[in-house]
Order: structure tokens, then sequence, then C-alpha cells
């Protein structure tokens, strides 16, 4: 998995700032057949979903970054709502193609955010700022404990007969 240092590199950003930047296109397009509340509504829940994406990498913990990406997953599910009811405007029906796009975009962002938010939630990791020298080495230490005993299991299992349950390792149905 790689690592980050920069929250302009991750791809979920990167996506967020697509959609920002094409709701501009689209409410600048659209501007004479949508009142000015509805546009500064989806500009501001558009740039909402990078901006938060953006402020909880920065936070330095994994539970602010939690937080901050659902509320960055609530803003994509707010930016498709409203591309919903654009849809249905029949005003609007020449942007049908582009508010389609847009929806796509929008549920891109979504399934990322749900996806790193679940491998976040299941990590022993505090944050950056719980980092310090003594718990980033205990985190090595355990890595590589957990690489080693795989390692020896599976060197082990190779030794043993064909028929020995012990070489079902990995397939979840024995272990050593």
């Amino acid at each position: 998995m790689p690592t980050f240092q920069r929250f302009e590199d991750l791809p979920v950003w990167r996506e967020a700032i697509r959609l920002a930047e094409s709701c501009e296109d689209f409410i600048e397009a659209a501007k004479n057949q949508i009142t000015w509340s509805k546009r500064d509504q989806l500009d501001r829940a558009s740039l909402s979903v990078s901006n938060n994406i953006a402020e909880g990498f920065e936070r330095g913990t994994t539970n602010e970054l939690l937080a901050f990406l659902y509320i960055a997953r609530g803003s994509a599910g707010e930016v498709r709502s409203m591309l919903c009811f654009f849809e249905r405007r029949p005003a609007l029906q020449d942007f049908k193609s582009q508010i389609s796009n847009l929806k796509s975009v929008a549920e891109s962002c979504s399934r990322q955010l749900r996806g790193w938010a679940d491998s976040l939630q299941n990590s022993d990791i505090a944050g950056q700022r719980h980092l310090n020298d003594q718990t980033r080495s205990q985190f090595q230490k355990q890595k590589a404990r957990e690489q080693g005993e795989v390692a020896f299991q599976q060197l082990l299992a190779q030794h043993l007969p064909s028929d020995h349950p012990a070489r079902q390792i990995g397939s979840g149905k024995s272990e050593i």
C-alpha cells in the first residue's frame, strides 16, 4: 500500500478536485437555469469533498482523518442529491449528459472514501501525530515479527508430508 506524504497526491483528492472543477463548469454553463442559492449550494458541497479530505489528512490522527473522510463522503452524497434534482428539471434537459458525468465522478469519490475509511477503521496506527521514535520502532518490530511468523509457517509447512493438515496454511483450514 503506497504511503502519501501530501494530500495533493491522493487519488481520491484528485478525483474530488476534478468533481469541484467540473461542477464549477456546469454551474457556469447552466447559471441562467439555476437559482443563485442552488448554484452556491452545489459549489460549496462539491468543493467540500476535497477540502475535507485535505483537512483530515493534515490533522495527524487516524480518528480525525476518519471523521473528515465521512464528512467528505457526506458532501459527495449532497452533490449527487443536487444533481439528481437538476436532472429532473425540464429547464436543464440540455445538460443531462453533463449531469450524468458529474454524478459518476461524485459516486467514484464516495466509493474511494468508503474504501479508505474501511481500511483505516481496521488499522492499529493512531496517526502521524502519535508517532515518535518509540512507537515507530514498536510498529516496525511488530510488522517484522508478523512477516517472520508467516515465513516460518510457510517454510515449516513445506517440510511436512503432503497430506499433513498444517500444509493447508493460507486456506484458513489449519495453522501450525
